[in-house]
């Protein structure tokens, strides 16, 4: 963190000067990575009393009670304050927050559990068996593209799912409007091996070298781009190997180089703090968080959770999502959803999570600006056709429309 000596005094009739504040080096390099002052940063205390809309703190960890904040936020002014403090606790604050019942109906959590069940029975049938980033091979199970796959086999339950106000809450709290949703489900049978401690996408994703290649301010950008998270599919003890955290480690500049130093590990190991959670909880966290799933030793407790990546309208997402056909998908249930009066707010949440918000990268040559600079986001488009009530075939053509005009093959 920079900071600003105190004005200098100045003799009569000549303008006060003050110290220049330190400069920041244009690189990091592991050399900057001292596990003393990395120490110093985590050893700060969550006050429950500086988060007022805040259950509890439990193991530094602040934690909401989720009904009780959507009774709180009554007007745009309520939501607004929510958001910024949600930003504070993932910034000046502890770096991640958890919400007691995210999800008040767990039945809609066991529908998708029982979606992306098929989903890992039907991919271990045809050869699959996809490795874990942060961990070795062995008991757990990988639905890469979840969040796809969901919407194509059960779009009914996609849309219940994603129309979840907590997840919208702390997505567009920390990303604004336009975020793109990803998700990848994980399972931890027990006896499951815990991953190695790490921060997350983007520049988590690099090894040192190359991420020594990237400016310091750029170190400063990434956490921004994303947010982290996670749903609670089943209970999760702590036996069951939820995952550890180490609140405050994500305000360590260079920590994109730190964590994979001995030292670091070593430090995480005897400090980081597991929050047990229950089916229907959830958690998110600043990407630069150091953090990774725990080792489940329970004998029968088999831990899913459906793992959230909401990255920014101006980065990418890790994944390839084809927005196209999610869109297709989900969208008759949207429609009949909307017919029946369901909350227009929970079908825009939705609706948020399966189309792209951001109307680039386009073919321009194409693709005309409408209303201003930007051309149509397919958020947009497929926001209209369930204001005006479009029809499946038309909808269908539109958005086969809308992909032919992002093509460069069509000019």
């Amino acid at each position: 963190m920079t900071t600003t000596a105190a004005p200098r005094s100045a003799a009569p009739g000549t303008a006060a000067t003050s110290s220049p504040a330190p400069a920041r080096p244009g690189r990091f390099t592991e050399a900057d990575c001292r596990v003393e002052d990395f120490a110093a940063l985590v050893d700060q205390v969550t006050e429950l009393a500086d988060y007022p809309h805040a259950a509890d703190v439990q193991l530094n960890v602040l934690v909401y009670d989720a009904a009780a904040l959507r009774a709180s936020i009554t007007s745009e002014q309520d939501r607004i304050e929510v958001e910024a403090e949600l930003v504070r606790a993932l910034t000046e604050g502890p770096g991640v927050v958890a919400f007691k019942g995210a999800f008040p109906d767990t039945a809609v959590v066991d529908r998708a559990t029982a979606s992306f069940d098929e989903i890992i029975a039907a991919e271990k049938a045809a050869g699959g068996g996809h490795n874990d980033h942060f961990a070795k091979a062995g008991a757990n199970s990988r639905v890469w593209n979840a969040l796809e796959k969901l919407a194509v086999r059960d779009p009914g339950t996609f849309v219940d799912y994603y129309g979840n106000d907590i997840l919208a809450l702390i997505s567009t709290a920390w990303l604004g409007p336009g975020y793109q949703v990803t998700s990848q489900v994980n399972v931890v049978r027990p006896g499951g091996k815990a991953q190695d401690p790490h921060r997350d996408y983007h520049l988590g994703f690099l090894s040192n070298e190359v991420a020594a290649g990237y400016p310091a301010h750029v170190h400063l950008l990434s956490p921004v781009l994303t947010l982290q998270g996670a749903v609670a599919h089943s209970d999760m003890p702590v036996e069951s190997g939820p995952t550890m955290y180490l609140p405050y480690s994500h305000q360590y500049a260079p920590g994109y180089l730190a964590w994979r130093l001995p030292e670091f590990r070593a430090f995480f190991a005897e400090r980081h703090v597991q929050l047990p959670l229950e089916k229907g909880d959830a958690a998110f966290f600043n990407p630069a968080l150091f953090h990774g799933a725990g080792n489940n030793v329970s004998a029968d407790v088999q831990r899913m959770a459906n793992l959230l990546q909401v990255s920014s309208a101006f980065g990418r997402a890790m994944e390839t999502v084809d927005r196209t056909k999610v869109s297709k998908a989900v969208y008759p249930v949207l429609r009949a959803r909307r017919s029946a009066g369901a909350d227009p707010a929970s079908l825009a949440n939705a609706l948020a999570s399966a189309a792209e918000g951001y109307p680039f990268p386009s073919n321009l040559d194409l693709d005309e600006n409408v209303g201003g600079l930007t051309p149509l986001a397919q958020s947009a488009l497929l926001q209209q056709a369930l204001d005006e009530d479009w029809d499946d075939e038309r909808l269908s053509a539109a958005l086969d429309a809308y992909a032919t005009r992002h093509r460069t093959d069509e000019i």
